[in-house]
């Protein structure tokens, strides 16, 4: 901060017309909290607090508060938390994702409003990191993104169990009738048993080691386990670095250039990441002005390998990921694929870091680059006349034999239309098909949720089938698996040819040549488009500021006024 800066409670004063008394209000008001002169003259450090009973995620975040607080005083600083929107996965409805803008502004406006020198910014479920931020990037204040940290997988009867990679194993073997309602009940209680997120490489650990990768977060900290104490000291290390990030001017449109958000895609190739992630990573580097092209994610997957064997991908959990050496072993691995000379808020460029080499490696994690896990990324971009937009598919999660096919398009409208047939008996359907859903994009009602992953139908996995293609504009979650292809744009609820797609069309897919095509001639398309009607914008509230605003996948499904 320059000398002549206003800070603590000197920064961003009520507007009265009269500076003298609005700080002279402030600081009485602020006394009556019972802080000391001495505490008021300092810098603040403000903590964005993101507990709530309706997520579990974030049930020790108090914990954290705490430890970051502890660091604010050690480094001269007065700490003062907040309160922002908190977005539980599973207990938000239509789905998250529709919140995740309204929580950028939140964290964005609440940055800016206050008196705050810097921010630290804890979040770990799928949506608040990258709300959290996408608010920073925006508000271009000093901020240090904490991350809550992953569960503990724990044992039980011989395997151990963590969220949801193993939700999802459990419930497919259920519908096909290989456990029983008894047996699902008793796994229910014995998938998430520690604080912190899915203990797999989903979509909240993808997010953490972007953090980290994009240099938002310290070094590592992304794969630290919630409940391990060096999270607390994760949180008393961001503490005390926030006050010197703005003692330094080191602010996030320093750190997310457009040279750190390819190095955050090439740790999300490498790591098997979550999907989602590219949606959300495109969202923040749109902040600051910065486009991400899936052209150019496709020339990145083929050069960067998946290095991390982690569920779902692979086999193993955070908590091994974090023992095997986690971030510093895996950005080892990559040094050469990345820019060395972006900067974190560590204070230090990607190449000084690298000069500290791991002490310890655990091969059978984090694989070298001579034997990886994988040969090429985890995510592949597809073009074509169904996905003139594009579309993604995670193909480290997917069956390869499954990958350049055609097949006979078996639709459904929506996602009631799914519930309410995909399970029917005399479903017309066969293991060559394509499962195809619309209206579930994020110009739909519906708002893009995790719906991508569609259900082998009830009679195909009794019989054992274990995958095979679905396609849609829905989202999955990052601890799903199969050949799924998502984010299909434009969406059909924004008039995009997956809005056209009939019953006993055929689809092509190849993978090899990045394409996705709907073998359907153009007069027949252009008949079908001829009755297209968009779904109704609501009356009013954040629904119809949603509607207006949302943009398409391909640009981070963020609202095109926020936007840099």
């Amino acid at each position: 901060m320059a000398d002549d800066t206003p800070r603590g409670l000197r920064r961003n004063l009520t507007n009265y017309g009269d500076a003298g008394f609005a700080i002279y209000l402030r600081r009485s008001f602020a006394r009556s909290m019972g802080y000391s002169p001495d505490m008021l003259d300092r810098p603040i450090v403000g903590i964005a607090q993101t507990a709530s009973g309706f997520n579990n995620c974030h049930r020790h975040v108090p914990e954290l508060v705490e430890a970051v607080k502890r660091g604010v005083m050690h480094a001269g600083g007065l700490p003062l938390e907040f309160p922002t929107i908190s977005l539980g996965e599973i207990f938000l409805n239509p789905t998250s994702l529709v919140f995740r803008n309204l929580m950028s502004i939140d964290t964005e406006e609440m940055m800016r409003a206050q008196p705050m020198d810097a921010c630290v910014l804890i979040g770990g479920c799928d949506k608040t990191v990258p709300a959290q931020l996408m608010g920073a990037a925006s508000a271009d204040i000093s901020a240090i993104q904490l991350v809550t940290g992953p569960m503990m997988a724990m044992p039980y009867r011989g395997e151990r169990l963590g969220a949801c990679t193993d939700c999802r194993r459990f419930w497919a073997k259920y519908r096909a009738g290989e456990v029983d309602d008894e047996g699902i009940h008793e796994v229910e209680g014995n998938l998430a048993t520690t604080a912190g997120t899915c203990a797999v490489m989903g979509t909240a650990s993808t997010m953490a080691c972007i953090a980290e990768a994009l240099g938002m977060a310290l070094p590592d900290t992304a794969a630290i386990p919630a409940v391990h104490a060096d999270r607390l000291r994760a949180a008393e290390a961001s503490g005390r670095r926030a006050l010197a990030l703005a003692r330094e001017g080191l602010i996030p449109s320093r750190i997310i250039t457009p040279a750190s958000v390819r190095n955050a895609l090439r740790v999300l190739l490498a790591i098997g990441g979550s999907t989602n992630a590219i949606v959300h990573l495109t969202a923040v580097a749109g902040r600051r002005g910065i486009g991400i092209s899936l052209e150019e994610l496709n020339r990145l997957s083929d050069e960067t390998p998946v290095l991390v064997d982690l569920k779902p991908t692979g086999q193993h959990y955070m908590q091994d990921f974090h023992a095997a050496g986690g971030m510093q072993a895996l950005l080892h691995e990559l040094r050469d694929l990345l820019e060395l000379d972006c900067i974190g808020v560590s204070g230090e460029t990607l190449r000084e870091r690298l000069e500290r080499t791991p002490h310890y490696v655990d091969r059978n994690v984090i694989r070298p680059r001579s034997d990886p896990f994988q040969n090429v990324g985890g995510l592949a971009a597809l073009f074509g006349s169904l996905a003139p937009r594009g579309a993604i598919i995670k193909r480290s999660a997917a069956d390869a034999r499954l990958f350049e096919r055609e097949g006979r398009a078996v639709v459904f409208e929506s996602l009631e239309d799914l519930a309410r047939r995909i399970d029917d008996p005399s479903l017309d359907v066969t293991p060559e098909d394509f499962l195809v859903l619309k209206n579930a994009g994020p110009c739909s009602t519906t708002g893009m949720p995790e719906a991508g992953y569609l259900p082998i139908p009830r009679k195909l996995a009794q019989q054992g089938l274990k995958d095979m293609v679905r396609i849609s504009d829905a989202r999955m979650s990052g601890t799903a698996y199969g050949t799924v292809v998502l984010h299909v744009a434009p969406d059909a609820a924004s008039g995009g040819p997956l809005a056209f797609v009939h019953e006993g069309d055929r689809i092509r897919l190849s993978v090899r040549e990045r394409r996705l095509d709907l073998l359907v001639g153009a007069e027949e398309m252009a008949r079908r488009r001829a009755g297209f009607v968009p779904p109704p914008i609501p009356a009013r509230g954040y629904a119809r500021l949603y509607a207006e605003q949302i943009l398409q996948a391909d640009q981070g499904c963020d609202f095109g006024f926020l936007r840099g």
